[in-house]
């Protein structure tokens, strides 16, 4: 006998329904139409007829959630690295966050001096900022530091050598290479020196007609110890002067402060880059300076200029929001004795290391709670700064271990949370490094351990982002 199945619902009936309301006034009409059709095609595919109208809404309800997404969320950045790239690098101040917000809503002074009347520099809100952090006489930015380097050197030595060190060579996140760049910038490499060990005998012996100028890189993502020899700022500036030839100096991570107030290990700044003769200084701003994306350039004026009337300088510059952000956190060192209250990736970095125990020992509990045949415990480790900076010094953390089989499913588990959790596995365990969970966000961490499906036993995960929604 051939049983009777119902037929599925039209999409008109299912659109009239009360309870595809809510989808119509957050998806609107033409998405929700186009999900279910899409859903009453793959249950006529996969031969699942019949069934309540509620369920294949609810279906279609999920569909939509997924879709709408934003894929760019905010995440708790437990992997032990503060200045994590791959997680955004520095968080913003809020009041810098908030400057940017507002920057991007409306209309601005971006490139209008109000005094005038006519039009501005959109430099104009950081140069002269820059230049009292850094003692340079000029100043400009653009979108990052690696367009910065390419900038200056295809200013300053569009189709002429630049001898580097080969112990500079650099490669950072996502196979990026100092060679690379460099090449893109329309200069040409002359390695000197070796690996470990380059004197000043090198780069006198390297420079010849074809010279266009003389770069340092920051070792900022790496180091070399034991038998090695570098030459200082202030002897290779001597020898570029003696030459005629700018000395470009790539810091990289760009703090503006000593970090051995906040018992960090010190880190070359601006400003003695400057000071020991460097004519030209690139560094980032969301690293160790904790501002936005940017590639800050200081030096002398006449080198600035030259850079600001390269035609790639207008391809490469800064939106209104970003130097809306940046402005705000560069007015913050104004003030050095606050930073790091006030800038996150400073107060992160400088954080106790019993104050951080505490957080541990705090969510320990609910974490505990959630997978009680599971070895969890609190336990002292190491947090790097990221980024590239300083990678050879380690601060000390807490985390809480997670042991056990299945330890990628767990961590799945965090990261389908609503606010996924991002922590590491190494040696066996899970490992989630409480240094950047501040204590405003505590609550948020531990009220959604309540929600979402385990998956530390092959399950899936709670969608995310989905509406509150049920289908009456």
């Amino acid at each position: 006998m051939v049983q009777n199945v119902s037929p599925l619902p039209s999409v008109d009936s299912l659109l009239r329904a009360p309870e595809t309301e809510v989808l119509l006034t957050r998806f609107g009409r033409t998405a929700v139409t186009a999900v279910l059709r899409e859903t009453l095609s793959a249950r006529r595919a996969a031969r699942a007829f019949g069934g309540p109208a509620g369920e294949i809404i609810e279906q279609a309800a999920d569909h939509l959630a997924a879709r709408f997404a934003r894929s760019q969320r905010p995440v708790f950045n437990m992997t032990g690295t503060v200045l994590h790239t791959n997680l955004g690098r520095s968080p913003l101040p809020w009041e810098a966050a908030e400057a940017a917000a507002e920057a991007l809503r409306s209309a601005t002074t971006l490139e209008f001096d109000l005094a005038t009347g006519h039009r501005g520099d959109r430099d104009d809100h950081v140069e002269g900022l820059l230049c009292q952090l850094t003692g340079a006489e000029a100043a400009t930015v653009v979108n990052n530091n690696a367009a910065a380097v390419m900038l200056v050197l295809n200013t300053l030595a569009l189709g002429k050598e630049v001898p580097v060190s080969r112990g500079e060579l650099i490669e950072i996140g996502g196979a990026f290479r100092v060679p690379d760049i460099m090449s893109r910038a329309g200069v040409i490499l002359k390695e000197v020196g070796t690996t470990n060990r380059t004197h000043p005998r090198d780069y006198v012996g390297a420079i010849g007609p074809q010279t266009g100028a003389l770069m340092r890189v920051h070792q900022a993502n790496y180091a070399i110890v034991g038998f090695t020899a570098m030459v200082p700022t202030g002897i290779l500036s001597g020898i570029a002067r003696d030459a005629g030839v700018p000395l470009i100096e790539d810091l990289g991570s760009g703090s503006l402060v000593d970090l051995e107030q906040w018992n960090l290990p010190h880190e070359p700044t601006p400003r003695e880059s400057l000071q020991a003769g460097a004519d030209v200084v690139t560094f980032s701003g969301d690293k160790l300076l904790g501002g936005p994306q940017a590639g800050l350039i200081v030096g002398h004026k006449s080198v600035i200029s030259a850079i600001n009337r390269n035609p790639l300088k207008r391809a490469l510059r800064l939106d209104k929001g970003r130097l809306a952000a940046l402005e705000v956190v560069l007015r913050m060192y104004l003030d050095p004795d606050h930073l790091a209250e006030r800038i996150p990736a400073l107060r992160l970095l400088a954080r106790p290391e019993a104050d951080i125990r505490a957080t541990a020992e705090r969510i320990h509990t609910v974490i505990a709670s959630r997978w009680p045949d599971r070895e969890i415990t609190v336990e002292p480790c190491r947090s790097q700064i990221g980024s590239g900076a300083l990678p050879v010094d380690l601060l000390p953390s807490a985390a809480v271990m997670v042991g056990g089989k299945q330890l990628e499913n767990i961590a799945k588990t965090l990261r389908g949370l609503p606010r996924p959790v991002i922590g590491r596995v190494a040696r066996g365990r899970l490992i989630l490094d409480c240094r950047c969970l501040e204590s405003g966000d505590e609550a948020t961490f531990i009220a959604q351990f309540a929600q979402g499906k385990d998956t530390a036993d092959g399950g899936e995960a709670a969608p995310v982002g989905r509406p509150d929604f049920k289908p009456g």
